[in-house]
């Protein structure tokens, strides 16, 4: 079979694009007789070029990672070269990974759309800019839903939001899952510890809770912070800072650093909470490892990434009881709910003064993460195309 895929999200840096490159990159070292057709609108990387891929490229005006973003769009030019690269090319299905990049494709094409979530959808205020942002996103996610067969989706809370706020029928999507890459696992070398938190401005000493991912509103940061300060009013936790790693500017999409600054600025949290900008995921790998806890305090998530890779460091996880978390963190977090700062503070306090605690969720952190695996993601993926693609064939042979 000739699978088409939108590969034009490889590049992004957020959630949604690393899952791109790891369940295309799993999918691809599957053993079957397939041969993908790779979509891109930049260079290709090098990693896409195998004897089992073909790379369909195009030259727009600007790439998709740079205008589909929350507060702009893609030009019609540039889509109608996609539709025509996708047109000209034999295949027999027509896969996203991400309906962020979503384009249109011949409707007699046989097309699966990957939904994470529908955090735009729930909490439309939190993700949008502006009207035009949310106007535009709206649209495109009813077309591209209007054009495919089924949707894929990374777990089963995700699909439970999909259908409530989207209004997808649950018989229509598929559910896979995400993982943590074999980069992240347990390193005990406190030398690399104490020079990555020179190099990137944190304190020699001292426990931290870490963060990772966009500074969004939805992420609910402004409340993990408020909880945080609550804490610390009791002066239990003096040794503890937080480490928020991400984009200040959000890479195109909805962020509130400035709110944020404006809270770690407050008198009882000058000095304890950090930003570090984007880093690499070799330091990353180093700072889980360093980390008393990671924090999830989302008020939704479609998977949660970062959690999978912090407990695969050994990382116990500070998770908020909502969206995908309770299903992916299990019993290797302390959760609270997001919507209380009564209850995160608690939380960091439990997390925080609990020695034995934190040393069990260690121990059920790495196993639990052991659990999730491209390599089950990508075949339960792939049997989901090829369903669709025979399914596709069928109907258009009757």
């Amino acid at each position: 079979m000739k699978i088409g895929i939108d590969a034009t999200c490889w590049w992004n840096q957020r959630g949604f694009g690393r899952m791109t490159r790891e369940l295309l990159s799993a999918m691809f070292s599957l053993d079957s007789e397939h041969t993908f057709y790779l979509f891109v609108d930049q260079a290709p990387d090098e990693s896409m070029k195998l004897p089992n891929t073909e790379i369909v490229q195009v030259f727009p005006e600007r790439p998709a990672t740079d205008a589909a973003v929350a507060n702009d769009s893609r030009s019609i030019g540039d889509m109608l070269q996609l539709y025509k690269a996708v047109s000209n090319s034999p295949i027999d299905l027509m896969f996203f990974p991400a309906v962020y990049s979503w384009f249109p494709v011949p409707l007699k094409l046989p097309t699966v759309v990957t939904l994470h979530d529908a955090i735009a959808e729930h909490f439309p205020e939190k993700i949008f800019p502006d009207l035009k942002g949310r106007l535009f996103w709206t649209l495109k996610v009813k077309l591209a839903l209007w054009q495919c067969q089924r949707v894929m989706t990374v777990s089963h809370a995700a699909k439970a939001e999909i259908e409530q706020y989207i209004g997808v029928k649950g018989d229509l999507i598929d559910v896979i899952s995400e993982a943590p890459n074999k980069l992240f696992r347990q390193v005990d070398d406190s030398t690399m510890s104490q020079d990555l938190r020179r190099r990137i401005g944190l304190p020699e000493e001292g426990k931290l809770i870490v963060y990772v991912g966009g500074l969004a509103p939805h992420k609910n940061l402004q409340g993990f912070l408020e909880g945080f300060a609550l804490a610390r009013e009791g002066q239990q936790i003096d040794d503890v800072h937080v480490v928020l790693v991400g984009d200040y500017g959000g890479a195109g999409f909805h962020s509130n650093y400035d709110e944020l600054q404006k809270l770690a600025n407050d008198k009882c949290l000058k000095g304890l909470v950090h930003f570090t900008g984007f880093i690499s995921d070799d330091d990353l790998v180093i700072l889980y490892n360093d980390a008393m806890a990671a924090a999830m305090p989302s008020f939704s998530e479609g998977f949660g990434l970062p959690a999978v890779e912090a407990m695969a460091c050994g990382t116990p996880i500070l998770s908020s009881d909502r969206g995908s978390l309770p299903e992916v963190v299990g019993d290797a977090g302390v959760f609270f709910d997001p919507y209380d700062v009564k209850s995160i503070s608690r939380a960091i306090l439990r997390m925080s003064t609990d020695h034995e605690l934190r040393d069990q969720l260690s121990k059920v952190a790495v196993p639990r993460a052991e659990g999730f695996t491209w390599e089950r993601a990508a075949k339960l993926a792939l049997g989901y195309l090829e369903t669709a693609a025979q399914k596709g064939a069928r109907s258009s042979n009757g």
